[in-house]
């Protein structure tokens, strides 16, 4: 492992990447489990439940549990939140509800970190096309994680996707500008910051070895945002649906590498 010459940045040997791919298969093998378990009437603390045992029953620790504090193993957001909800058995889902599950793991000291928003029961043709906006500009950026690029070129992929999304469907999908992806690996949050929007052309070169956690975050309306008493939970300051979905990505020389797929 080496950092870019002035820049914080890491940039990992083939073999750390296979270490990061084996924490980013146990993250997407628990994502796969919550969204089974995730029907009306469950809560989302039994969702965090169940998120933890399969981490820690792969070996690995969660990567949320603690972290500045955070109480739980997965960020759990439903409808109006956007991302750190707080997971509680006193919160249950309910047919026609959205809820995005952001979850990371550390395995032998690699981080893998990816998000999935999660249609409960039957909801909204308007919900399901913002989910679908959202997924699809986390591919967009995914395809510009490509080396001898720049960092914003991820950026503008992102943007460019959410408003073609939004010209097709009739609505002006909130981007949120808060929030963003981030570089990872011996840590969670690392250098670079990656802003879901933005000029291409920018930032520091894209090169192989580099490992992004690229995550769009799209709302229903106002992309302004409001952070709750508790400290974590972030809404839609209007009320409005919010979405989230998220890969772990590294760069390499025969282009961007998902992180977080499911094992073969």
């Amino acid at each position: 492992m080496a950092r870019l010459r002035g820049r914080d940045i890491e940039l990992k040997t083939p073999g750390e990447l296979e270490a990061m791919r084996a924490a980013g298969a146990l993250v997407a093998r628990t994502l796969a489990a919550v969204v089974d378990l995730a029907k009306p009437g469950v809560s989302t603390g039994e969702l965090d439940a169940l998120a933890e045992q399969t981490i820690r029953d792969g070996g690995a620790v969660p990567s949320f549990l603690g972290y500045h504090g955070f109480p739980a193993s997965i960020c759990a957001s439903v409808n109006e939140q956007i991302v750190h909800g707080i997971p509680s058995t006193a919160t249950l889902l309910a047919d026609g509800d959205l809820i995005s599950v952001d979850c990371g793991a550390i395995l032998d000291g690699w981080h893998g970190d990816a998000a999935v928003t999660i249609p409960i029961g039957a909801v909204s043709e308007a919900d399901r096309k913002l989910s679908a906006a959202c997924e699809a500009a986390l591919h967009a950026g995914i395809a510009a994680v490509v080396p001898g690029g720049r960092l914003s070129d991820i950026s503008h992929a992102v943007q460019t996707a959410c408003e073609e999304a939004g010209r097709r469907d009739g609505v002006e999908y909130g981007i949120v500008a808060e929030y963003g992806g981030h570089g990872i690996g011996t840590a969670m949050h690392m250098d670079p910051f990656l802003p879901n929007h933005g000029d291409p052309g920018q930032g520091p070169r894209l090169r192989a070895g580099m490992a992004l956690a690229v995550e769009p975050m799209l709302t229903g309306g106002d992309p302004e945002t409001l952070e709750l008493p508790d400290g974590w939970t972030v809404v839609t300051a209007d009320g409005s649906r919010a979405v989230h979905w998220e890969h772990s990505v590294a760069v390499t020389e025969d282009g961007p590498r998902i992180l977080t797929l499911p094992g073969s």
